[in-house]
C-alpha cells in the first residue's frame, strides 16, 4: 500500500482495492512515515510490517525539532508553486529549490495567476535565473490549459508534490489536475490585498490521483523555511558560484576580499549578481549552523564566508 495521509495519531493508505486506515506496531510514531511511502501491510490486521526503501525524500528542518520533518516521499517531480504578484520572492524560491535538489526530485517552478499579472514573462525570467536549466511554466491554475502544460510530469506512474507558500494556488491547481468534483475538492482561500500573502487552507499532506494516470501530493503552505543538511542542493542551486570556487588562488578563500578570487572577478565582470552572491553566503551559513553535529562529524565542513583579515 501507499501512504495517503499522515496525522499525529493515525495514517491512511491506498491499495489497488480501497483506501484503509492503518495500524502501527507498538511504539512506532507516525512521524517516521511520509505521504508517498510504500509499505507492506498485513491484509487482515492492517498493521504496517515494513516501510520500503525510498527513492526520493523531501524533508525540512524546523527550529526546536530533534529530527527533520518528513514532507513527501517517492516523488519524481516537485512543483514549486509561486504566484505572479507581489508575493513572488526569489530568495524564498531558492530555499525551495535547495530542498528539491537535496530530495533527489526534479524541480519545476510553476507560476500561477498569470491572468492577473501585467507582465507574467518578467516573473518567468526572474525564476529561470535562479538555477541553471530549471523548468519554469506560467499558467492560470483554474483553467484546463494547466493540465495540458503540466502533462509531461503527470503521466502514468509519475508522482508530483506541490510545495509553496500559502495563497499561491496549490489547492486550486490540485483541484484542476485531479478534476475533482465540488464536494471532493480541496478547500481554497483568497489572499490579503495589502501584501498578496495567503491564508492556510490545506492543513495536512495528502496523496491524490490526477489526470494522466499520475499522483500528486498536496502540502500545507510553509510560513518559514529553514535550510539544513542541503549542502549538495545548494551547490547545484548556485552552480555558477560553486564551480568557480576551486579556481581561487587560496584554498581557504572567503570570496570576500582576497586577491586572485575568481568569484569576485566574476562579480566585477558582471557574470555573477552580487545580490545573489549575498544570498548564497546567507544560505551557506544557515545550513552550516542548522546541520546536525553528527552530519558535520562525517566530514561536512563549510567555509567561513563572513570574511577575515589575512
Amino acid at each position: 500500500m501507499r501512504i495517503a495521509t499522515v496525522h499525529r495519531s493515525h495514517m491512511t493508505a491506498v491499495s489497488e482495492i480501497w483506501p484503509v486506515k492503518l495500524n502501527l506496531p507498538a511504539n512506532t510514531p507516525t512521524a517516521d512515515f511520509a505521504v508517498g511511502d510504500w509499505v507492506l501491510v498485513d491484509p487482515e490486521t492492517r498493521i504496517v510490517l515494513r516501510r520500503l526503501e525510498r527513492r526520493t525524500l523531501l524533508q525540512r528542518w524546523t527550529q526546536g525539532a530533534r529530527t527533520q520533518q518528513l514532507i513527501a516521499a517517492n516523488m519524481d517531480t516537485l512543483f514549486i508553486v509561486a504566484s505572479c504578484n507581489d508575493d513572488f520572492n526569489q530568495a524564498r524560491l531558492e530555499r525551495y529549490l535547495a530542498l528539491a535538489n537535496e530530495a533527489g526530485a526534479t524541480p519545476v517552478i510553476v507560476l500561477t495567476k498569470a491572468d492577473q499579472a501585467a507582465d507574467a514573462e518578467n516573473f518567468r525570467q526572474q525564476a529561470e535565473d535562479l538555477q541553471r536549466g530549471v523548468a519554469v511554466v506560467v499558467l492560470n491554475a483554474k483553467t484546463r490549459d494547466a493540465v495540458r502544460v503540466l502533462a509531461p510530469w503527470c503521466k502514468s506512474g509519475q508522482t508530483v508534490a506541490l510545495i509553496g507558500s500559502s495563497g499561491v494556488g496549490k489547492s486550486t491547481l490540485l483541484n484542476t489536475l485531479a478534476a475533482k468534483p465540488a464536494e471532493d475538492a480541496q478547500r481554497t482561500g483568497g489572499i490579503r490585498e495589502d501584501d498578496a500573502k495567503g491564508r492556510h487552507t490545506t492543513t495536512s499532506r495528502s496523496l491524490h490521483s490526477i489526470e494522466g494516470g499520475g499522483c500528486a501530493i498536496d502540502t500545507p503552505g510553509m510560513r518559514t523555511l529553514h535550510v539544513s543538511d542541503v549542502r549538495a542542493g545548494l551547490d547545484m542551486l548556485f552552480a555558477e558560484i560553486t564551480e568557480l570556487a576551486p579556481k581561487c588562488r587560496f584554498r581557504d578563500c572567503t570570496h570576500a576580499h582576497e586577491p586572485g578570487c575568481e568569484i569576485q572577478a566574476a562579480v566585477a565582470a558582471g557574470l555573477i549578481d552580487p545580490v545573489r552572491l549575498g544570498r548564497w553566503r546567507k544560505l551557506l551559513e544557515e545550513n552550516h549552523s542548522n546541520t546536525r553535529s553528527e552530519s558535520k562529524a562525517r566530514g561536512y565542513k563549510a567555509k567561513d564566508t563572513r570574511g577575515r583579515r589575512r
